[in-house]
């Protein structure tokens, strides 16, 4: 179980022996096989100056920190969390992204946590003259805001409020409801705490910028505005629901890609751009398009966009002569309809070593075919295929595929 953080560990965090304490942890390994080792060293090095009860705060701290620094970078060094509130917590890049949109607004996160959203709020505001304010419920992550944002060199304006009640005047609600209940049980697709229906309602004068999951069931939500999906390096990251002030478009795709990527540069699609493309046969290659693309019902715009069609009008995946550039694809060597006892010939002819099954549309269970295909793959692990299963019309296709890197 996570160590639960009081406001007085976040205070002792936050000192100098709080900092003495932590640097000392830092030269420790702190994996799960070497905790109770580590505690014990960490224990009788401060005995007599400090709690024998912070220390395991110590230790929760710098692992979280280690945890951290891929969805936050460096300022996750100087950071604290509570296991949950990183869980929850937006990537660097994406949260960049939102606020950049926000920038020169006046904002009110409605339910700030550890201030990983608020403090890109304010670095994109202040600049401008923009005030910006955070907020929660909870006193232990108010105080780990309020040491996050000043360790970032930020204005950490944070107060103790409920995101249901009115406490701030003139400015626009931004609210990322909780996913989980009080116990840690994960609530369902379309519901968070609180609802969108009472955050709505509190702020019906001005509704505000919602962060929801990306699965979101947006259309069943009833709400006016523009509905962003963004991605990060492939994955689905949130949707954002944008108020009919900041709408510029019904829905829009947002692609962004780690700073590490060289290779590729972030974009954009919207459900104004042309959706001319048909249905046909398979070309020279499948792309499975973003997931930001797919949940945002915008495939058809994307491969018009990119001279490409579908393969079936109920599925995402696509075809063409080309792969648009910065993504992965996969260049069609076979196709047949769909039996195992094809694919098993396909991987014993070309010796394959290492297969990747996708599919769509079928019940076809990948993990399940790839350990039923085994005794056919006998080749090199370097020797490499992609099987790509759809749903063609009624019947199910086998696509042999190799994956083409961008």
């Amino acid at each position: 179980m996570a160590y639960q953080f009081t406001v007085d560990d976040v205070g002792f965090l936050g000192s100098g022996a709080g900092a003495e304490a932590l640097a000392a942890a830092e030269s420790l390994p702190l994996t799960d096989a070497t905790l109770l080792t580590d505690l014990t060293r960490l224990r009788s090095a401060f005995a007599g100056r400090v709690a024998a009860g912070r220390v395991a705060a110590v230790a929760e701290t710098v692992r979280l920190r280690r945890r951290a620094t891929g969805k936050l970078g460096g300022a996750a060094e100087r950071w604290l969390f509570t296991d949950e509130a990183l869980q929850q917590a937006t990537p660097t890049l994406v949260a960049a992204h939102r606020a950049a949109r926000l920038a020169g607004i006046g904002v009110h996160d409605l339910t700030c946590s550890i201030g990983a959203d608020l403090a890109s709020l304010v670095a994109a505001g202040e600049p401008l003259g923009a005030a910006v304010v955070g907020s929660d419920l909870d006193p232990v992550r108010v105080s780990m805001a309020r040491h996050n944002l000043a360790s970032s060199g930020l204005p950490a304006r944070v107060l103790i409020a409920d995101a249901l009640t009115r406490t701030s005047r003139g400015l626009l609600g931004y609210a990322d409801p909780a996913r989980r209940d009080g116990r840690g049980r994960r609530i369902s697709s379309v519901s968070t705490l609180p609802s969108v229906a009472d955050l709505d309602a509190v702020h019906a004068d001005r509704p505000p910028v919602l962060r929801l999951p990306p699965g979101i069931d947006y259309d069943g939500l009833g709400r006016t505005g523009e509905v962003e999906i963004v991605s990060l390096d492939g994955g689905a990251r949130e949707a954002v629901l944008w108020p009919a002030e900041l709408a510029v478009v019904a829905r829009r795709a947002t692609v962004l890609v780690s700073f590490e990527r060289a290779d590729a540069a972030s974009w954009q699609v919207t459900s104004d751009d042309p959706e001319e493309s048909g249905v046909g046969a398979v070309g020279d290659y499948i792309v499975d398009p973003d997931a930001a693309v797919v949940r945002a019902h915008l495939v058809r715009h994307y491969a018009t966009r990119h001279g490409l069609w579908l393969l079936d009008p109920h599925l995402a995946y696509l075809s063409g002569p080309a792969v648009p550039a910065g993504v992965r694809g996969f260049r069609v060597l076979d196709a047949a309809p769909y039996r195992e006892k094809t694919v098993a010939g396909w991987a014993r002819r070309d010796r394959i070593g290492t297969l990747e099954i996708k599919q769509r549309g079928t019940p076809l269970i990948p993990d399940d075919l790839r350990r039923r295909l085994r005794p056919s793959l006998t080749g090199p692990r370097t020797a490499a295929a992609t099987l790509v299963v759809a749903r063609i019309g009624q019947h199910a296709r086998a696509f042999w595929c190799r994956a083409v890197d961008p």
